[in-house]
């Protein structure tokens, strides 16, 4: 399975990565074998989100910037609005990076 390395610039992904370059730089890891958590995180996020999210979202807010560079759309937004089923969250700015999950497959 293709991955999108797009989750390792989330939060938990960026503590991944340095926690890793820690135990490299450290001798703890090999450098191959970081490399081989951060592909298993890749792919344990895309099938996380596949098959265990069911939450549906709705976005409303202001589009500030759009682009679409290399199958990847980004949209900035500002005064957005979360809605879900329960709750209702507002946002200042926020930054959405969409891929096409078709290009996983190829």
């Amino acid at each position: 399975m293709a991955t999108f390395e797009l989750y390792r610039r989330s939060t938990i992904g960026m503590c991944l990565t340095e926690t890793l370059d820690e135990m490299v730089s450290s001798g703890t890891l090999s450098p191959e074998i970081a490399i081989q958590v951060l592909v298993q995180f890749d792919k344990s996020m895309t099938e996380a989100l596949e098959t265990q999210v069911k939450s549906k979202v709705s976005i409303k807010g202001h589009l500030h910037t759009y682009r679409f560079c290399d199958n990847v759309w980004t949209f900035i937004l500002t005064d957005a609005v979360f809605k879900s089923e329960d709750n209702q969250e507002n946002v200042g700015r926020v930054k959405i990076v969409a891929c096409d999950s078709k290009l996983l497959t190829q």
